[in-house]
């Protein structure tokens, strides 16, 4: 319907929903496995039901932002049948379950609201607390092994059937069905769940697309892996709004990414709904002067973010100390940028959505809502229209709401429906009928959170995470200008992903989630790949977490005390080893370790001269495949490594150092055998490492100099190089 002065009753408030929908890229760049199953499972809770529900109240019109990253991701799965870690353990027979991936289900099975998602299902809450609310890691082994196999088949029903949303549940007669059935799952039950996912997601964007095509809906989009725009520009931006912040060692400036990434999302989009995108919504609301444009360029006519980027545009309050609204006037229209169009959303009402009305009856959240939305267009000036912005993410809100939010949302929708002094409107019609804003001499760069960029940069693991993206950044651009004729996209897309906020997120200790480790693995997993696509060798920093309390691997036993083995390849006695450190290879690298690991068990210890190090094998030497290297890095307090031929076997290996970049041999190296077991005595003087120095160390196993595992998997040994009167403190 189109919008006209003549059709407005007493000036009514324009109401600009926009929910944005994104997922960060979790495919493993590596195996091709998805690492979380997030957009499998808000594809099935919350990403159709939120536009199916707008076709019951007509009136309403809203904006969805969807990022291009999600909407690949979806595709995969409907398309190309991927996969994740979670996917792969619910197919499986929950008779065919070893212990290992018991334990994972156990660890990751109740990731859902416990009140909202895991409650209303009697027996799903039943195997919680058999599990326990709070979990102990070091218990969750002797857990597993009291949960029987029909335990653990109602657990995969019910971990993916707490995630299809209520909507489809209750509309669907085979899901209906398994919800009352609440208990005794079969295979075949688990199968229609995953059936009935597969279709849920297959209806997602057809169903938007004719959304539009009815004039109920608009889409924008986000960059293409939804990166810090203002900060891929120039990271020297942070300090605009925090000029005491302490910035990465170096600096990050590549505007080029910025337009790569909005060029990227916008072909994206055409080629999937056919028809370009009008609008944007900024990665996390993040905007700067350049980054408008940058969308300019592309053809955007609007944008939008934060009214406390307005605020601090203008260099003007607008609310008082209690959160009331001085000047509505100025908050609630339309500005200008050049030919770009801005709109700034109501931080306090969007907020009310995402965090506070959850906690309300639905019908009295609702009616709060109205009534604070018609006291703002009784404030308001009557001889002109006014837009008020709500705009907040479209999916990880509505599991804190009962019934996934659709009470709320319906006393919403239908109390607006019919309240004439305020009416729904999707941006692009405002715009293009009403008013494109008046110009803004200048735009303060900065995001929705706190008009900064404090989240994403400034701390110790945020800077190194830039430092390494960098780095990496500057090797691939290195090698293409030498290689001018090298498909390098997979190596282009790998560092785009990793320009993407949500890692940096997790950075830092801003936020926490039981998937933290998963992040960070992710990022420098893209980081990593950029150099297996260009044949380089991997710079060693980036097998270590950026997340600090991941970085050092504990031993299940710690060093007590000087150790003296015989380098012989056997275990000559169980005490020649005793006083060192153990460390289990399978439980070192948490739940996502590979199953199909070459080594069992580390040991390793010292006596004051010499470093000792014990790997004990799964599988014969003699089976290892050909061309089987170890290499024994150390990286700290200088990087060495030792290259040992494991088979063929041989009699020498070689110390190399790290100098300016390149590994220089420095001696050959005979003290290590390899028979049942592979032993190794490395002098502390050959690695430079003095009395009180920290070592970190770890091993690659190298196939045909490709890396087939790591060791530990996560992280890195950390010890510290001994005095001589080591032994006599460890008795005190």
């Amino acid at each position: 319907m189109s919008i006209s002065f003549a059709m407005m009753i007493d000036s009514p408030l324009y109401i600009a929903f926009l929910w944005q929908m994104h997922q960060p890229f979790y495919k493993d760049p590596i195996s091709g496995i998805y690492r979380l199953p997030w957009v499998r499972l808000h594809g099935t809770k919350d990403y159709l039901d939120m536009v199916e529900i707008l076709t019951e109240f007509p009136h309403i019109k809203q904006t969805f932002n969807f990022t291009p990253s999600l909407l690949e991701q979806i595709i995969d799965y409907t398309e190309y049948h991927a996969v994740d870690r979670h996917l792969e353990l619910t197919i499986k027979k929950a008779s065919d379950l070893d212990i290992d991936e018991k334990i994972f289900i156990l660890e990751n099975f109740f990731l859902a609201n416990w009140e909202n998602m895991i409650k209303p299902f009697p027996r799903y809450y039943e195997l919680l607390i058999k599990r326990g609310l709070y979990l102990v890691k070091s218990d969750i082994e002797r857990i597993a092994r009291y949960f029987n196999t029909g335990d653990f088949l109602d657990l995969q029903v019910l971990f993916n059937l707490c995630w299809i949303d209520p909507l489809f549940r209750n509309k669907d007669n085979e899901l209906k069905a398994l919800v009352e059935k609440q208990r005794n799952y079969t295979e075949e039950d688990k199968n229609l769940i995953i059936s009935k996912q597969l279709s849920i997601l297959k209806k997602i964007i057809p169903e938007y697309k004719d959304m539009v095509k009815r004039g109920q809906v608009e889409i924008s989009f986000s960059p293409f892996y939804h990166p810090i725009l203002p900060l891929l520009c120039d990271s020297n931006n942070a300090k605009t709004a925090m000029p005491s912040i302490k910035l990465p060692t170096k600096r990050f400036s590549h505007p080029e990414d910025a337009k790569k990434q909005v060029k990227l999302g916008i072909e994206y989009f055409e080629t999937l709904f056919g028809y370009k995108p009008v609008g944007m919504w900024p990665s996390e609301g993040s905007v700067s002067e350049e980054v408008i444009s940058i969308v300019e360029n592309e053809g955007m006519e609007w944008i939008a973010t934060d009214e406390d980027i307005l605020s601090n545009s203008l260099n003007r309050r607008l609310r008082d100390y209690s959160g009331n609204i001085i000047e509505p006037e100025i908050l609630y229209k339309t500005y200008r940028l050049g030919n770009v169009s801005l709109i700034f959303r109501d931080h306090q009402i969007s907020d009310l959505i995402g965090f506070v009305y959850q906690k309300w009856e639905p019908k009295k959240a609702a009616d709060d809502l109205i009534q604070r939305l018609l006291s703002i267009q009784s404030s308001l000036t009557k001889d002109k229209p006014h837009i008020l912005s709500v705009i907040l993410d479209g999916e990880n809100a509505w599991e804190y709401y009962r019934n996934d939010g659709h009470d709320f949302l319906k006393y919403l929708y239908e109390g607006i429906s019919k309240e004439e002094r305020i009416k729904t409107v999707r941006i692009y019609d405002y715009i293009r009928e009403f008013d494109k804003g008046e110009q803004l001499e200048r735009l303060h760069a900065g995001s929705w959170i706190n008009a900064n960029f404090g989240i994403w940069i400034g701390q110790e693991e945020d800077n190194r995470a830039w430092d390494y993206l960098s780095e990496t950044r500057n090797d691939l651009e290195v090698f293409e200008k030498l290689n001018p004729d090298r498909d390098l996209s997979n190596a282009w897309k790998a560092i785009y992903i990793a320009e993407g906020s949500d890692w940096n997120w997790w950075y830092g200790d801003e936020h926490s989630t039981d998937n933290q480790a998963d992040f960070d693995d992710l990022f420098r997993l893209n980081l990593i790949k950029v150099y297996k696509e260009i044949e380089k060798e991997i710079p060693q920093h980036l097998f270590v977490p950026i997340i600090k309390e991941e970085r050092g691997i504990s031993p299940m036993i710690t060093i007590r005390g000087f150790i003296e083995p015989i380098i012989d390849g056997i275990v000559t006695s169980y005490y020649e080893w005793y006083q060192g450190a153990y460390m289990d290879v399978r439980k070192s690298g948490g739940s996502m370790h590979r199953s199909e690991s070459l080594i069992s068990y580390i040991y390793y210890g010292f006596n004051k001269d010499n470093f000792f190090l014990r790997l004990d094998p799964t599988i014969p030497f003699s089976d290892f495949p050909d061309n089987t290297k170890f290499s024994i890095y150390v990286f700290k307090p200088i990087e060495f490594k030792t290259v040992i031929p494991i088979k063929p076997t041989s009699k020498k290996a070689a110390l190399y150092e790290n100098i300016k970049g390149t590994w220089i041999k420095i001696k050959d190296v005979t003290d290590f055998a390899i028979h049942e077991i592979f032993e190794i005595k490395i002098p502390f003087s050959d690695l430079k490492a003095k009395e009180k120095d920290e070592m970190n160390i770890f091993v690659c196993i190298d196939k045909n100099s490709s890396e087939v595992e790591r060791c530990p998997f996560r992280g890195f040994i950390s010890l510290t190089v001994p005095p001589p009167e080591f032994e006599a403190m460890m008795w005190y």
